[in-house]
């Protein structure tokens, strides 16, 4: 169940708003309640020199988060940077919906796959438009020994 979670959460993260909503559209939503209205806020970034060191604030990161629970108790949350309300939402609906065993199915199948099948097709293409601009260096040796 937590493996799951995170994989749908780290897919729905990196996912844009209009997709997320374009996917839930073809899925029956259950009722559910807004335990936590989605609002705005800042968070403490933190970091450490050379992984290891002494903390430091870095700074300042604008989140948007919201919490849902379904009809049948199952309670998601959705976090995401930047001011975004209806993504925080809809993160958490589909939180709530991933932890259920009536809905999971249908969620990972039409909101999760073809969400995380876009997103690798972005990252491969990127990639590809990285590699065609690709420099190779080397380094002559001189036969001075």
């Amino acid at each position: 169940m937590i493996v799951r979670r995170k994989a749908a959460m780290a897919v729905l993260a990196h996912a844009k708003t209009a997709e997320i909503s374009a996917h839930l559209e073809a899925v029956a939503l259950p009722p559910y309640e807004q335990l936590r209205e989605a609002e705005n806020g800042l968070v403490m970034l933190r970091g450490r020199i050379g992984g290891d060191g002494a903390p430091f604030n870095l700074g300042e990161a604008t989140v948007s988060r919201a919490a849902v629970r379904l009809g049948s108790g199952e309670i998601g949350f959705g976090y995401t940077l930047g001011r975004d309300r209806e993504k925080a939402r809809m993160i958490a609906l589909c939180d709530a919906l991933v932890q259920s065993d009536e809905f999971a199915g249908s969620v990972e199948m039409k909101v999760i796959a073809p969400l995380r099948a876009g997103l690798l097709a972005r990252r491969q293409q990127r990639a590809a438009e990285m590699a065609a601009t690709k420099v190779d260096f080397y380094t002559m040796v001189r036969g001075e020994g």
